[in-house]
C-alpha cells in the first residue's frame, strides 16, 4: 500500500506544507485521470499542491485544489488549471479509507505527484491527522536542536587557535 519509490520514478511535486502541518499516518500511491495537456503540463513539473486535498464522495476519491498550469503548447483545447480530478485506487483501499476519515480529525492530503516508469502519474496520499500549533513548535526545536549537534560533531575535530 506505502509508495514505492524505484530509480526510475520522478518526482514532479512535493508538499512540503503537509509534512509541517500534520501527522502522516499511511500513505497511499494513486492513480490520477488526467487530460492530454494535463499530462504534458505536468511531466514539464508545471505542478502546485499548496492548499491541496483529496475527499471522498460516492465511492469514488476526488483531489482538490491541485493547479496544473496550462500546456505552453496547447491549443483551446487546454484544460482549466484547478479542476477537480478523480484519483484511482481499488474498491476495498476506497473503503477502508472512507472508514478512517470518518474518525475525528483525520483528512486526505496529497504528499507528491511523481512520474512512475517514466509513463503514469501518480500521487502519494497521505492519511494525515491535523498538528496543533504546539507540536510545530516542538517539531521546529527538536529538527533546530539536532542541527545544533550535528554542527557540534562536525566541528569537534577542527583547531580554532589562531
Amino acid at each position: 500500500m506505502s509508495s514505492s519509490n524505484h530509480t526510475s520514478d520522478k518526482k514532479v511535486a512535493v508538499n512540503r506544507k503537509a509534512r509541517h502541518d500534520y501527522f502522516i499516518l499511511d500513505s497511499f500511491e494513486c492513480g490520477i485521470v488526467l487530460t492530454g495537456t494535463e499530462i504534458k503540463s505536468v511531466r514539464a513539473g508545471n505542478l502546485n499542491l499548496k492548499d491541496s486535498y483529496a475527499s471522498i464522495e460516492n465511492g469514488e476519491i476526488w483531489l482538490y485544489g491541485v493547479h496544473i498550469s496550462p500546456y505552453e503548447k496547447g491549443t483551446y483545447y487546454n484544460h482549466e488549471p484547478e479542476r477537480d480530478r478523480k484519483l484511482l485506487l481499488h474498491r476495498h483501499e476506497i473503503i477502508r479509507l472512507q472508514s478512517k476519515t470518518r474518525e475525528k480529525g483525520l483528512t486526505l492530503v496529497p504528499l507528491s505527484v511523481y512520474i512512475k516508469d517514466g509513463k503514469r502519474a501518480k500521487v502519494e496520499l497521505g492519511l494525515a491527522k491535523g498538528r496543533t500549533t504546539h507540536d510545530k513548535r516542538d517539531m521546529i526545536a527538536d529538527r533546530d536542536a539536532k542541527r545544533d549537534i550535528a554542527r557540534a560533531v562536525r566541528g569537534k575535530g577542527r583547531d580554532y587557535d589562531d
